[in-house]
């Protein structure tokens, strides 16, 4: 076998547009496949969607918590303060052993 050097690079390759573009959209053929959720899968996306309308601050809890203030009704527990911040740094740090 006789292998030449011209000195021009080999002309460009069929290249597939999904190694073209990381990230890009290929279309597909439609192969007649389906796929089907578990009952799991369905449940997982409604909580999903649930949590997707649930707004992440709840005015009336702050509300009622701003009344408490005013009425000099609302109690400061330190103690479950530095237990709730123990255990989240607990959990940060195991979850960074878990990736070591």
């Amino acid at each position: 076998m006789k292998i030449e050097s011209l000195g021009k690079p080999p002309g460009p390759a069929h290249v597939n547009e999904a190694h073209a573009r990381p990230g890009s959209a290929v279309p597909k053929a439609n192969t007649g496949e389906s796929v089907q959720l578990s009952p799991l899968a369905s449940t997982l996306q409604k909580a999903e969607a649930a949590l997707a309308e649930t707004p992440e601050v709840d005015g009336k809890r702050i509300e009622e918590i701003k009344q408490a203030i005013r009425d000099g009704r609302f109690q400061i527990d330190a103690n479950r303060i530095a237990d709730g911040l123990l255990a989240e740094v607990r959990q940060m740090l195991d979850n960074q052993a878990d990736r070591i």
